[in-house]
């Protein structure tokens, strides 16, 4: 099951973790969704959006599998639901492709998903070794490489991220060593339709993969393709569910989000997020906190809930664009134990 014929006029959809960009573009193109999230795991500020958006928004508890399962099939059976599928990652992917699986709402069996996450590595050597990213599009078991983004490190000794650059500043011929090996992981597992984001260390002897996941790359990658390709890699997953191919046209220029390198500590005051905005070439920015918050350290998946997004001829415009933003955010940050 690949490209489908909805039950009625309109195609409906139950999308387990969707953003609300993703959710409102499917609404737009006349899709109705449903959206389950754990609410432990959906941050405030997003919940209202992914609301919005959604025929209804289902809470439930992701550690609960039979719970969860439930939810999916009683949600299903009410709405009449065409397809499920899970835009996240996690422990709560098994579980859910199980259940639609059994309901026949899956595009890919439970084996697909076991065997991409079997032989994820990581270690010293691939920890230090650069790193990108490839978005694909699945239609009919036929992989279509989007793009591929470059990670953006402290360098030494932690290499922790701090942004990701797209495209990746490669030659045709590292695309292509690369493409390769994306799309036999991709065959070798069966993936017969969907998004999918795979990490890729480029060490001296060959490209080496880190994780193969089957959802959109998360942090903006989605939104670092459209302003440098101007394709909406959202909009397409819509387009692909009913059998349509991605058209990708080259990039005209560079994207890159940048993570806001904050110390940890407790928020006092900050100040520069207005000028963030309106910054010409800023084409996104997110800080939400207040007073009083948490921030989580750099390293820490949380501190990259604070980011700008902007667009440049280059990579090292984009660079220099995502520092002078970092110096236009002031935040007081008060060090203290949790």
């Amino acid at each position: 099951m690949c490209a489908y014929s909805p039950r009625s006029s309109q195609f409906r959809l139950l999308l387990v973790m969707p953003s609300h960009q993703l959710v409102r573009k499917g609404a737009e193109r006349g899709f109705r969704i449903w959206s389950v999230w754990d609410p432990s795991q959906l941050e405030a500020d997003f919940a209202g959006r992914v609301d919005e958006v959604s025929e209804e928004l289902l809470l439930t508890d992701f550690s609960d599998e039979t719970g969860l399962r439930e939810t999916i099939a009683r949600t299903a059976r009410r709405n009449g639901i065409d397809a499920v599928l899970h835009c996240g990652h996690g422990s709560s992917v098994l579980p859910v492709v199980r259940e639609a699986w059994r309901l026949g709402l899956s595009p890919n069996p439970p084996a697909v998903y076991e065997r991409l996450q079997s032989g994820e590595g990581d270690g010293r050597a691939l920890a230090e070794a650069p790193r990108v990213s490839v978005e694909t599009l699945t239609v009919n078991g036929t992989h279509h490489v989007v793009g591929m983004t470059a990670q953006r490190t402290t360098g030494p000794p932690h290499f922790l991220v701090t942004g990701y650059l797209h495209p990746a500043p490669l030659t045709d011929d590292e695309q292509k060593i690369i493409s390769a090996a994306v799309e036999e992981r991709l065959t070798a597992s069966g993936y017969r339709f969907g998004p999918a984001h795979t990490e890729v260390a480029l060490l001296p002897y060959g490209p080496r993969i880190v994780s193969c996941r089957p959802h959109l790359g998360a942090d903006r990658i989605p939104l670092l393709v459209e302003i440098a390709r101007g394709f909406d890699l959202e909009a397409a997953v819509f387009t692909c569910l009913l059998g349509g191919r991605p058209v990708v046209p080259k990039a005209s220029q560079y994207a890159e989000v940048g993570f806001f390198l904050l110390p940890e500590g407790r928020l006092e005051t900050y100040t520069g997020t207005e000028d963030i905005a309106v910054t010409p070439w800023v084409r996104g920015a997110r800080f939400p906190y207040t007073a009083g918050d948490w921030i989580a350290a750099v390293g820490d998946p949380r501190a990259r809930r604070a980011y700008v997004v902007v667009e440049g001829s280059t990579p090292e415009v984009t660079r220099e664009r995502v520092a002078k933003a970092r110096q236009d955010l002031v935040a007081d940050i008060r060090p203290t134990a949790r």
